[in-house]
């Protein structure tokens, strides 16, 4: 009786023992990172995890895989506080790896990006603008002549390991263009022209109830001969050139650049920034007017007309409500 009672004091005080591994929270107080490389065993895994201080026993983590089961997911793991085992497994199970959040939106070109992945942590705006000009291999299916990818780094929110590469950045970007590019039913050698026009759409006005009539005046004023006479192109321009200040002076407007829509007839040579879905569904289907100007009002919308004589009114009338 008495060596039951001593084994049953024995068992309960391993099973307190093996609960207090299993369930307690161990592990750090600070930002600890571990990486788990593809094709690590479980018995690694936990001794990463052992020697990072994330948990107490690499033993009972183990233990987890014969009750757990599943795929522990590789990746980056963040761990910033105390955990059970058992959270750390489920965690690992999950594939909560650790990532960062870049939100590129609608009309960002390649140096707003560039600013973007520098301000989210994931490199340095001139490391990454660098790669922009550089990895045009990565566009050259829709633009052979292509000197950058503006254009086609798709507006959207990404999640990025904190090692990611430009190149690995760029690429799923890409990626994405080409993706939502098929969706369109976008194709063949107009594409490189289809985004060159959205770009133009996408830096001209905000209202996608708008877009497709910009697109009918650009492709009017195209079809006449007219130069767009667009001031984001001339903006772009100056930015490519390194002298934008803000402000569009006379001589960027009278400048020689390609991408001076005021002294060239026709598209520019490449796209000014990253269109969305709303404007490069704006370059394939222009809506059919009579119109070949347009001017923002005091309220922030668009007035278009037909004649220059009716625009010079809507301009006339946009500096009189805001003087």
């Amino acid at each position: 009786m008495r060596t039951f009672r001593v084994l049953l004091v024995m068992v309960v005080v391993a099973l307190g023992v093996v609960g207090y591994i299993v369930c307690a929270p161990y592990g750090p107080t600070r930002e600890t990172f571990v990486e788990i490389t593809p094709g690590t065993s479980t018995v690694n895994i936990a001794q990463q995890l052992r020697d990072a201080g994330v948990i107490r026993s690499s033993t009972a983590f183990e233990v987890m895989k014969e009750f757990h089961g599943g795929t522990l997911k590789a990746g980056e793991y963040r761990f910033d506080h105390p955990a059970s085992v058992s959270d750390v497994y489920e965690r690992m199970q999950r594939g909560d790896v650790f990532t960062i959040t870049l939100v590129i939106p609608e009309g960002y070109n390649i140096f707003d990006v560039a600013n973007a992945v520098q301000a989210a942590g994931l490199g340095k705006h001139d490391d990454f603008l660098k790669a922009e000009t550089q990895h045009t291999e990565l566009v050259k299916m829709w633009n052979p002549q292509a000197t950058s990818v503006e254009g086609f780094l798709f507006p959207d929110t990404y999640k990025f390991g904190r090692h990611a590469t430009p190149v690995q950045m760029l690429t799923t970007m890409v990626k994405r263009f080409g993706v939502m590019a098929g969706k369109l039913g976008m194709s063949g050698s107009d594409v490189e022209r289809e985004v060159v026009m959205a770009s133009l759409v996408e830096r001209e006005v905000h209202l996608d109830t708008e877009r497709p009539v910009v697109a009918g005046v650009f492709a009017n004023r195209l079809a006449l001969g007219m130069p767009l006479q667009t001031d984001p192109a001339v903006q772009y321009a100056s930015q490519l050139r390194g002298t934008w200040t803000g402000v569009i002076h006379q001589s960027e407007l009278q400048s020689d650049s390609a991408y001076n829509t005021y002294t060239h007839a026709g598209l520019p040579p490449g796209p000014i920034c990253n269109p969305g879905v709303a404007a490069l569904k704006a370059a394939l289907h222009p809506e059919k007017t009579d119109y070949l100007y347009f001017v923002a009002d005091a309220n922030g919308a668009t007035k278009f007309s037909a004649t220059l004589a009716e625009h010079n009114g809507h301009v006339a009338e946009y500096r009189a409500k805001n003087k």
